[in-house]
């Protein structure tokens, strides 16, 4: 595909991988970049190309360390201001702190929104993200925000499965509407848990809303952090009579005992993207299978900068090379 050579690309730290298979699909490099430690730790970060004039992409998932790839974003975002980037976007495919989104008690932050703040005046003229935790985070940015979702990936994966009697289930109620769209794809059933959450780290569910006796159960949510959510609501399927149950991901934080829940969990394939990168201790276990959004990130660069339209990416009838 032709691009100009009016566009840079650019790796933080946090997933390279990611960026190289992005750069690969548009057919450009990576742009050179120096990123160094004072002795004190501070980074310091030296672009080596010209970037003058030039239309400038950062990929980097702020994702474990989040702080240390946050900050370093915005050294990055700075760096390309300061050489005069023509256009500078931020393209954050894990986007961190997006739970702090609201004071559901009092004298706590939303952190989201000092993110977006940050991005904003670190130097971003936009903000490309997969599946933001909530999507109302869109308006805490006062910078367009293409906000495009894992679930072109994850449903043309599940349909090439061709899973038999299938049953989406939400793992609870506030992914509802999720599970309503996977449900509409795939052609399936739709079944709701309802859970209760026994501690800040620890959720049970406590009764299914529908039937899966007999059926294949497909669980699909923004994320998989604790775990604990999904792991609970495979057991309670299978209790009532669920045939083989497959987890579906965006993001894949496997945070804290993950990784022993799902290896202990009666879930025969959990399928999560690349948005974050994994450990060696999540890539041993059997059940994971792992796609990659380096397809729809490439596109979606390529749209934004030939100002060409980027709705079309936002549902999974899109036909974008390679996904």
């Amino acid at each position: 595909m032709f691009l100009s050579d009016n566009i840079k690309i650019f790796s933080g730290s946090s997933n390279e991988p990611l960026a190289g298979a992005v750069c690969k699909y548009l057919g450009i490099p990576l742009g050179g970049v120096e990123i160094e430690r004072f002795p004190d730790g501070e980074k310091m970060i030296r672009i080596e190309d010209d970037v003058r004039g030039r239309d400038c992409f950062v990929i980097q998932s702020t994702c474990r360390p989040v702080d240390e790839h946050l900050m370093e974003l915005l050294i990055y975002l700075d760096c390309l201001r300061r050489a005069s980037a023509m256009r500078i976007t931020a393209v954050v495919p894990y986007f961190g702190y997006a739970r702090q989104d609201r004071k559901d008690e009092g004298r706590v932050p939303i952190t989201a929104k000092l993110v977006a703040n940050l991005i904003t005046t670190a130097g971003a003229d936009r903000v490309l993200a997969i599946d933001l935790h909530a999507p109302q985070l869109q308006g805490f940015f006062d910078i367009p925000v293409d906000h495009l979702t894992g679930e072109l990936v994850l449903s043309r994966y599940f349909l090439g499965k061709r899973i038999d009697n299938v049953t989406v289930v939400s793992p609870d109620v506030g992914n509802m509407k999720i599970a309503a769209r996977y449900a509409s794809h795939l052609g399936g059933q739709l079944a709701i848990v309802h859970k209760k959450r026994v501690s800040g780290k620890e959720v049970e569910a406590q009764e299914l809303i529908g039937s899966v006796e007999g059926r294949n159960v497909l669980m699909c949510d923004d994320m998989i952090t604790t775990a604990g959510t999904v792991c609970s609501a495979a057991r309670l399927v299978k209790d009532r009579g669920a045939e083989k149950v497959y987890v579906g991901a965006t993001h894949g934080v496997f945070a804290s005992s993950a990784v022993k829940r799902i290896s202990e969990a009666p879930i025969d394939e959990v399928v999560v993207t690349d948005t974050v990168p994994l450990s060696e201790e999540v890539q041993k276990l059997k059940s994971i299978k792992l796609l990659s959004v380096s397809s729809m990130l490439g596109e979606a660069i390529k749209r934004i900068h030939r100002n060409e339209s980027v709705s079309s990416l936002f549902t999974h009838t899109a036909t974008i090379e390679g996904v």
